[in-house]
């Protein structure tokens, strides 16, 4: 039977597709197209010849065999092959041919494109909104001819997300979905911070400064620890740059969101106390390092600092440290030590005055 193999072999070499794979994949839906003609034979094998632009089916039927004592139900052996081409078969196998090709082709694209994304996981690339009236729930952000998807829980509250704006995002996840290559961006991950910043600070990309820890509610406020690797480097003044340009130039692509940079420190105490900033702590309680809990002593004018809108500061310093923190009024904390010495030394004036 007649087939323009040469023609296929010539479109899968323009999408770098190999003959060993064409052939593979042709045979078997060839077979698998010959199995659902009537009569059919069971045992069927495709055998190409690409020379001759044409295919045989060769089959084999099934030969019963007699029952003996020590086999009482034998598997009936196969006959020899033979050519079981059917004649009416060239339309149904130039159709499984094109169907084959169509699928080799989305395949090789699958994998370029899945190849070309697998490496930029973690990553912060650059696309273009295109909303799609289909899927309401997601954003798509196109990344040269590659769709991405903004999902809901990646997206920023409030943050509009305008058709044909070019926005950078965070890679979060490569994968082979059902459709094809599937890509999830993010614009509320902590780590799209990270990126932002490195394309800003040279100090980051040496390695004389490193971002330690993030802490981040988006849309509102980030709390970043940063600690210098190099003697004599400031870490925070790296990350604010000259006037400040660096951080600005990452807040340009959050929006409204703050951003706080912290010392990092490897002292829990001092660490805390940083990380409550722009608030002012007098002091740090360590209750427990094992539970990772302690009180920091604020003076009353800065508690609402501390606290921040809604409690804002304080959990996100928090998460920063990993520590659970408590804050306690400074002012209070003394007057209630001062009532305490006092009732201890009223009892103490009284047991020396009984005796």
């Amino acid at each position: 039977m007649e087939l323009d193999l040469n023609g296929i072999y010539q479109l899968a070499r323009e999408q770098e597709i190999d003959t060993e794979t064409v052939d593979e994949a042709l045979s078997e839906a060839l077979r698998l197209a010959y199995l659902k003609t009537p009569h059919a034979a069971k045992h069927a094998r495709v055998e190409l010849d690409p020379r001759a632009g044409t295919f045989t089916i060769w089959a084999q039927d099934e030969i019963p065999q007699e029952p003996t004592e020590d086999d009482p139900h034998p598997t009936p052996k196969l006959g020899e092959e033979y050519d079981d081409t059917p004649n009416d078969f060239g339309r149904l196998a130039a159709a499984t041919a094109r169907q084959v090709i169509q699928q080799l082709f989305r395949k090789a694209e699958d994998d370029k494109i899945f190849g070309a994304f697998s490496g930029q996981r973690g990553k912060l690339i650059t696309g273009v909104v295109q909303q799609d009236a289909k899927d309401t729930a997601n954003v798509h952000v196109a990344v040269g001819d590659v769709e991405a998807i903004l999902p809901r829980r990646e997206q920023v509250p409030g943050e509009r997300y305008r058709h044909g704006e070019r926005i950078r995002v965070y890679v979060v996840n490569v994968s082979r979905g059902l459709k094809g290559p599937e890509i999830i961006v993010s614009r509320s991950h902590p780590e799209l911070v990270r990126r932002l910043f490195e394309r800003e600070v040279p100090e980051l990309v040496s390695g004389a400064v490193s971002i330690m820890a993030i802490a981040r509610e988006a849309g509102a406020r980030t709390k970043i620890a940063v600690r210098a690797n190099t003697p004599g480097v400031n870490p925070k003044g790296a990350l604010i740059g000259p006037g400040g340009s660096r951080v600005r130039a990452v807040m340009e692509n959050l929006g409204p969101e703050k951003i706080d940079i912290v010392d990092w420190s490897n002292d829990p105490a001092t660490f805390v106390a940083a990380a409550l900033s722009p608030a002012v702590v007098s002091g740090v309680q360590v209750i427990s390092e094992k539970n990772q809990t302690a009180i920091a002593f604020i003076h009353d004018d800065q508690l609402s600092l501390a606290i921040g809108k809604e409690g804002q500061n304080a959990r996100l310093a928090a998460k920063l440290t990993g520590w659970k923190i408590g804050i306690e009024s400074e002012e209070t904390f003394a007057k209630k030590q001062a009532a305490l010495k006092a009732q201890q030394e009223a009892a103490q004036s009284g047991e020396n005055s009984g005796n």
